[in-house]
């Protein structure tokens, strides 16, 4: 079993800067994928960021340029780096983890971009 614990998230105008962390109760080293999703209210939950071991990334069109997946595995940890933060970015960021047949999610950090 792995643990993953979000941090990082919060109030923010637009225009801000957010960076969002994953932390995991054990190695991530030979988690094949790790993953941001983001669920607002009244919304399905979708797709953010993606980063492979492999080295392999994609994002969501509507944050392409604006955010940046990263994984740390001597430190367990996953990173979402959020720059020019829009309204639309307002909703409850789930980090996620897969590898082999196991897959683990997080609780979930609330963002919301208001002024």
């Amino acid at each position: 079993q792995v643990q993953l614990v979000e941090s990082g998230g919060g109030l923010v105008q637009p225009g801000g800067s957010l960076r969002l962390s994953c932390a995991a109760s054990r190695s991530i080293f030979s988690m094949y994928v790790t993953a941001w999703y983001r669920q607002a209210p009244g919304k399905q939950r979708e797709l953010v960021a993606l980063k492979t071991s492999g080295g392999y990334t994609t994002y969501a069109d509507s944050v392409k340029g604006r955010f940046s997946i990263s994984r740390d595995n001597a430190k367990n940890t996953v990173y979402l780096q959020m720059n020019s933060l829009k309204p639309e970015d307002t909703a409850v960021y789930v980090c996620n983890i897969k590898g082999g047949p196991s897959e683990y999610w997080g609780q979930g950090t609330q963002v919301t971009v208001s002024s």
